[in-house]
């Protein structure tokens, strides 16, 4: 397939983000030095989780060792610097700002022993000592698929939710991801957190990078298979004229199918639609729900929930 020459179309466009709760929490992270995948990776729906009360928090630095061709994260080496007080200060930082669920996210770090598993750990264990009702969603890398470090995070850390994204479909790896990262040692990964004692685990695929129809469903099988419980699947959208370039939009109604499909296959959730992300408030509404013991039966087609139901699940902090 030949990559696109033309505009996005308009299920693609979206309201420049605003509200009294998202300027807030702008301000707090930049009074704290926090840095967000949310901005860095120049997600659209940063609107739409912020004032909701979701945030996805980047630690171990801002340089990944690994250079994927559709992140706009910097890659480089970080030459093995790390900051010890990190942990502390994120838990800290947190305890005072208005969130219910946050997502706790990494740069890949080649150049630690341990991949950063321990500081992973160390920063959950720091959040739930200042924020004990906040619900805590680690978003990892592949930690080289050494199983100990995927353990190290889910023992030690005792995250509310364990996330690994495979990205895209098998026969895209390739062009798409660093040549360390592949699909099976992903699935690994993530059969090595359920292994672990990771109660929820989620993942997530971007489409519109040359995939077909059968190789979606393919590798919607393989990560149900992985008893993987939560997956998103979004629109992949070029950073830069230097990343991956997109093959094709995919209509709305393809986001139906892949969500109705994915139901199908005994997913607990699935968030299907242009702009859903890995990190995707719907989606960790919907897991909020099921943490207390009470899933939201309530979502629209697009994995949406009501903003209704934003506001009556949880306590805000």
């Amino acid at each position: 397939m030949t990559p696109l020459a033309h505009k996005k179309p308009d299920w693609l466009r979206v309201r420049m983000p605003g509200g009294e709760r998202y300027a807030r929490l702008r301000e707090t992270m930049r009074e704290r030095d926090l840095h967000t995948v949310c901005e860095e990776a120049r997600c659209p729906n940063i609107g739409e989780c912020w004032g909701a009360g979701t945030a996805t928090i980047m630690i171990l630095g801002e340089t990944c060792t690994r250079g994927c061709r559709f992140c706009a994260v910097n890659t480089g080496n970080p030459e093995g610097v790390v900051d010890p007080r990190e942990p502390e200060n994120v838990g800290r930082a947190l305890a005072g700002m208005d969130l219910r669920y946050v997502v706790l996210t990494m740069v890949d770090r080649d150049d630690l022993y341990d991949g950063g598993a321990a500081h992973v750990a160390a920063t959950v264990r720091r959040i739930k000592t200042h924020s004990p009702e906040l619900f805590v969603e680690t978003l990892v890398g592949d930690f080289a698929g050494v199983h100990a470090d995927v353990e190290t995070v889910v023992r030690d850390g005792a995250p509310d939710v364990f996330s690994h994204n495979v990205e895209v479909v098998p026969e895209l790896q390739r062009k798409m991801r660093d040549a360390r990262c592949s699909w099976d040692r992903s699935v690994d990964v993530l059969l090595a957190a359920r292994a672990a004692g990771a109660t929820v685990t989620k993942s997530s695929l971007m489409v519109g990078c040359g995939e077909t129809d059968a190789q979606v469903l393919d590798a919607m099988r393989s990560l149900r298979d992985a008893h993987v419980d939560v997956l998103t699947i979004g629109q992949y959208l070029r950073p830069s004229p230097r990343h991956a370039e997109v093959v094709r939009y995919v209509e709305p109604a393809e986001f139906d199918h892949y969500r109705d499909e994915g139901l199908a296959m005994g997913f607990a959730f699935v968030a299907s639609g242009p702009l859903v992300r890995s990190s995707y408030r719907a989606a960790e509404a919907y897991l909020e729900g099921v943490l207390h013991g009470r899933p939201d039966q309530d979502f629209d087609r697009y994995g949406r929930a009501p903003m209704k139901n934003h506001h009556v699940r949880l306590k805000v902090m």
